[in-house]
This record gives C-alpha cells, structure tokens and sequence, in this order.
C-alpha cells in the first residue's frame, strides 16, 4: 500500500506543477509553451491527467476491490511512456542523461514498485 501512495503522491506533484506552472514543467525538454493554447494542453496532459492517476492510485490504496486492475493499468502506462522514449531514442538520439534518461528510468522504476506492489 505504501508504494501505490509514494506513486501516488509523485503524480500528483507532476499533477500540481503542471496545472501551476505548464511552460516550467515542459522547458527541461526544449518545449515552449508560450502561447495559451500550448499552456492549456500541457495543464490537461500533465496537470488533471497526473491529478486523476494521482486520484486513482489514493483511491486503489483504500478500495481492495479496484486495486489490482487500477494499479496494472498505472503500471502499463507508466511502461508506455518509457517505450515511447526508447522510440525516440531510435529515432532522434538524445545523447544527454537529464531530462529523457532521467525520467525513462523513473518510469520503469515506478512501473516495476506498482507492479511488484500487486503481484
């Protein structure tokens, strides 16, 4: 259950920045977003989407019925984001640890903590 929190409050803080703060959250990866329509696309994905896994995760923690298939669904998506930055690590090289690295390992490693959290 501790797990499922940690991960929990991580989406969360990802949620908060992002709804507070969308061109600073995004600037690590050479992204601007300068205009208000930029700002509001990066306050959906990271800011309420982070919120709601948040939401999810604290609402597996609690209910034993949903736990299981909420947090695989986590885990797999988290899964997914990383496959998405070994595509592009085909595709467009970044050679730097910090953001692309950095983050690709968070996410197996959160990935792998809810998996072995319910397994």
């Amino acid at each position: 259950m501790i797990a499922i929190v940690v991960v929990a409050v991580f989406f969360a803080g990802m949620g908060l920045y992002g709804l507070a703060a969308p061109a600073a959250l995004v600037r690590p990866f050479g992204i601007q977003a300068a205009g208000p329509h930029a700002r509001t696309e990066v306050r959906a994905v990271y800011g309420g989407f982070g919120l709601a896994v948040a939401g999810m995760l604290v609402v597996a923690a609690i209910d034993a019925d949903i736990r299981r298939g909420a947090v695989i669904a986590v885990a797999v998506a988290l899964g997914g984001m990383a496959a998405g930055r070994l595509v592009g690590r085909v595709v467009d090289r970044p050679a730097a640890f910090y953001p692309i690295w950095f983050y690709f390992w968070v996410e197996v490693v959160l990935a792998a903590v809810l998996w072995f959290a319910v397994n």
